[in-house]
């Protein structure tokens, strides 16, 4: 992904403090760490966490004083992973190319390792807003990202919408809450606790959306076109459970074109910056270019 590194070791020092977070921890309980640390240290790309690491980096260098907020965005991903798998939901078995969580703890601790997870997430942030109020802001957008009018509403509109065909809107709300807020979210909380000034945090909210859209058109991409081992989860899931795509709306010639179309703008976005944007132009491009 980075010729010099500096992604990948950012990710690396992301991968430490969520593999270092959990150790000795539980005793009676210690099943569902045992099955939040399953599916958090499952292998993901960390790219919430790293878009605002590289966020932060336009505005300040030492991204360690934001790496357990971070990991904190990366822990409600997975949340939100873990309960998306789930027979009353997507019914999934594969994730990030193992068993889902359910499929090794049961149905009742996958739930509860969502809830774990989410909730560890909060009281890092909680924690953080301690010692630094300006992350006040911050902390609240990514709250306000995963919640009824982010994640979580988008995944109900995302549910209610199988067997049946959504209009062109609701694709686009539904997707721009499921899968977008959370990616918005780390950008501009990122942003703020760097101490980004008003007319940057409107563009970056503007790249966010983009970036966002991007993200959800080559994941119906690849829903298609990739092969349950590299995807690393069943393919075509979306043509099994019946659901409104941009595949299904607009084919996939005119959605591969869309996912190039938007990323250039986000690169044009990110152009109009003062600082260096190069790691995050290189994250934005590896989004596009990406087979999993």
């Amino acid at each position: 992904m980075d010729a010099n590194g500096t992604i990948n070791s950012i990710k690396a020092e992301i991968d430490v403090f969520l593999t270092e977070y959990f150790k000795g921890k539980g005793s009676y309980n210690k099943k569902v760490y045992e099955a939040m640390e399953y599916s958090l240290n499952a292998g993901g790309k960390r790219i919430r966490p790293l878009l605002m690491i590289l966020t932060y980096m336009l505005y300040k260098e030492d991204y360690n004083d934001i790496i357990d907020i971070a990991s904190a965005i990366e822990m409600i991903h997975t949340y939100s992973l873990i309960h998306d798998d789930l027979p009353c939901m997507d019914n999934d078995d594969l994730r990030r190319g193992k068993p889902t969580n359910h499929k090794i703890f049961g149905e009742a601790i996958a739930t509860l390792a969502g809830d774990g997870l989410l909730n560890e997430a909060m009281n890092i942030m909680f924690k953080h807003c301690m010692r630094d109020n300006s992350a006040i802001n911050a902390c609240r957008i990514i709250s306000e990202g995963a919640g009824v009018e982010g994640m979580v509403g988008g995944q109900t509109v995302d549910i209610l919408s199988e067997d049946k065909k959504i209009s062109v809107e609701q694709l686009y709300y539904m997707h721009s809450k499921k899968t977008g807020a959370l990616i918005n979210a780390a950008i501009l909380s990122g942003a703020v606790l760097g101490g980004a000034k008003h007319d940057h945090l409107k563009n970056l909210d503007y790249y966010g959306r983009k970036l966002g859209l991007a993200f959800q058109i080559k994941d119906d991409i690849l829903d298609i076109t990739g092969d349950t081992k590299t995807l690393g989860k069943k393919a075509k899931s979306d043509l099994k459970n019946n659901k409104t795509t941009f595949i299904t709306v607009y084919g996939i010639n005119k959605c591969v074109e869309m996912c190039n179309s938007i990323t250039s703008e986000c690169v044009e976005i990110l152009d109009t910056f003062p600082g260096n944007t190069s790691k995050l132009k290189e994250l934005t491009l590896f989004l596009l270019n990406r087979t999993k």
